[in-house]
């Protein structure tokens, strides 16, 4: 998946086009540790953030702060059920093996 972020000593460097909340089913943005993963309905968070009182921690916070702001005014801005209809769970099917 790609990435709009490069962790380097921990920090988070911000592409703002790379991300846009509920704009498709690929984007990720990653910090530290932790990963927003783009969907179309839903946003996963996924892994944990730890913010140092330091400089990469206060980029760090800057960057999750304009995340979740972005996450806000795209829902904000929509006009939203009471609840997303999740999806029935659909049953195993096989597959031809692509290395026999």
């Amino acid at each position: 998946m790609p990435k709009d972020t490069q962790r380097a000593s921990g920090g988070a460097t911000e592409d703002p086009k790379a991300f846009t909340p509920f704009a498709d089913d690929a984007g990720v943005r990653t910090i530290g540790s932790l990963s927003f993963e783009n969907g179309t309905d839903r946003i996963a968070l996924h892994g944990s953030l730890d913010i140092n009182r330091d400089r990469t921690g206060l980029e760090q916070a800057r960057l999750l702060r304009k995340t979740l702001d972005a996450i806000v005014k795209t829902l904000e801005a929509s006009d939203l059920p009471e609840a997303v209809a999740e999806a029935p769970d659909a049953p195993p099917r096989s597959v031809k093996n692509p290395f026999a």
